[in-house]
Formats: C-alpha cells, structure tokens, sequence
C-alpha cells in the first residue's frame, strides 16, 4: 500500500524523534514516503497531490489543523485517511475512537490495515471548505484566535490558556449587547439574534484536558448537523450553558437557546463581519457563511 505521512513539525506534541519512530512503524507495512508541512496551506496541497498521484492512503502527524488541511484535500476521493495524534488536543482522532497517544494510536492504526478497517463518515463544508468535527462563529471562533495569536507569541496551547483567554475575551473583548447572527433553516422562518453559533459534526466538540466538552451531545459523524446559539450572552446564561456542556452526553437547555438537530443545510448571515472557526482553527471574518452536511465523504482508517 502506497501512503504518505504528513507530518507538522510545529504541532505541540510532534518531536523528530517521534516522527522518525512512527514512521519506522508505518513503513514496516506501507510503501511509506515522509513530508514535513511548511507553511499554512501545505498540508492540503500535499493531499491534493496525492489524490492525483493515486496514493492509497495519507497518514497525518499533527493536531486538528493539520487534519482539517489534509481533509480538504481528500474529501471526496478514493485516497483514505489516517490520524497519528500529535497536537495538543487532537479531537477528531479522540472522537473516532484513536489513543490520544501517538504511540498507541500508530498501533491502532497499522491492526486496522491489517485487519482492512476503514469507516466512512460525512462532513461538514462552510462555503467551500470542508470540516470534520465542528465549526463556530462568534465567540468561541474569537477565542480560538486570541490564542492562536498567543500561540504565535510564545505560549503554549494548553486547557488553561483556553480558559484563561476565554474568560478574559467574555468580560473585555466581545460585543455582548448587539447580537449580529441570523439562522435560516430551510423550511423556517428566519431566527434573528444570535450572538454565536456552533456546529457539529461529531462530538465531541472539543476536549479540555481528558473532558468532552459537548454543546451538541447527539451529533454524529453517520448524520447531517447539529446546532446550537445563543441569544443571550449575560455571565448567568453561559455560565449554565458551559456547565451543562461539561455534562457527558447531557441535552443543553435554556430559554436562551436555539438548537436543532440532524440538519442538512442551513444559512447564517451577519450584520457585522464575524469570526470563523474550523474544527479549531481560525479562519477569518465573514457576513454569511453557507454550511452543509456531505454524505460520505471521507475514508478514515479505524
């Protein structure tokens, strides 16, 4: 079998010794090449490229950005997926069941291609780009780009600078007075008065630390998506939102909110440019966004 390991080499968890021990393993069942990623943008291209090589699977050693970006470049093809955990988080690879170890998880992965393992899951697409667990605008995709700023400075990404960055943005950097969003659900009228909005594919949608964090508790990568806003940031309403979410497969609740589930399609527009987050990664600001669920989309190794 003819693979490429894609390999981030800034990704938190990801050491030239790790690489090079993950490879050894890879390469005693797989006709292996090893790429290290350069730039924003690479690890897709190298996907890409290995669609069109006819490659027969891309293995990646990095965190959700990296597999987001080699995503992007498989979808929809014949070339499947696998994931070495190697970032600091490393939700979709928790989320389909792989060791957050990189070790244990490159075993996990080389008994599913002896064994001929694969599962097929949809994905989630905003505009023209493709997600595998979650996607955010407003709040939590502002978050996301605070810390990635840190991230840039210096810091490490860590649950606590989350939370720390989190906290801080909530109370001096967010508007919470004027809410920017409207959801338009095929079939509904319109839902004005949203402050943010999250998206699932999956869950969890994300972890802090060993715990799940699950704003939308019935999502899942064999559905269409999930969704959940609110329409009130005060520190009452997010506070109970943030504690039922930390509750393991509980139903967030409130008159706060606006949650569906299992939805092909639906349109959000702004009246201000807002943040975009894509299974964790910043992506910009935008004024409308058009998400969408893509049916068997991707081969993952499992």
């Amino acid at each position: 079998m003819r693979a490429l390991l894609i390999v981030n080499p800034k990704a938190t968890a990801t050491t030239p010794r790790t690489r090079d021990v993950l490879a050894r393993a890879l390469a005693s069942d797989l006709k292996l090449d090893v790429v290290e990623t350069e730039r924003r943008g690479h690890a897709a291209d190298l996907a890409r490229h290995a669609v069109a090589d006819g490659l027969d699977l891309v293995v990646t050693l990095g965190g959700d950005g990296t597999v987001n970006e080699v995503v992007n470049g498989l979808a929809r093809s014949a070339v499947s997926l696998a994931v070495v955990p190697g970032g600091s988080t490393n939700v979709f690879a928790r989320a389909i069941g792989l060791s957050p170890s990189p070790v244990e998880a490159t075993g996990e992965i080389l008994d599913a291609l002896r064994a001929g393992r694969r599962r097929v899951i949809n994905l989630g697409q905003a505009d023209e780009r493709y997600f595998t667990f979650c996607a955010g605008l407003g709040i939590d995709a502002e978050v996301v780009h605070v810390v990635e700023q840190r991230r840039r400075a210096g810091r490490r990404a860590t649950p606590a600078l989350y939370i720390r960055s989190a906290v801080r943005h909530f109370y001096t950097g967010c508007d919470r007075k004027e809410a920017p969003l409207t959801l338009q659900v095929p079939g509904e009228e319109p839902i004005p008065g949203l402050f943010n909005l999250v998206v699932a594919n999956g869950r969890p949608w994300t972890y802090l630390g060993a715990r799940s964090v699950d704003p939308c508790p019935e999502g899942d990568f064999d559905a269409d998506l999930d969704l959940l806003g609110l329409t009130r940031l005060s520190t009452v309403t997010t506070l109970r939102v943030v504690r039922q979410m930390l509750v393991p497969r509980a139903r967030v609740k409130g008159r706060r909110l606006v949650g569906r589930h299992d939805v092909p399609a639906f349109h959000v527009s702004a009246a201000r440019p807002v943040a975009l987050q894509l299974d964790g990664d910043f992506i910009g600001e935008r004024t409308e966004v058009a998400f969408a669920s893509v049916p068997d989309a991707l081969s993952v190794v499992v």
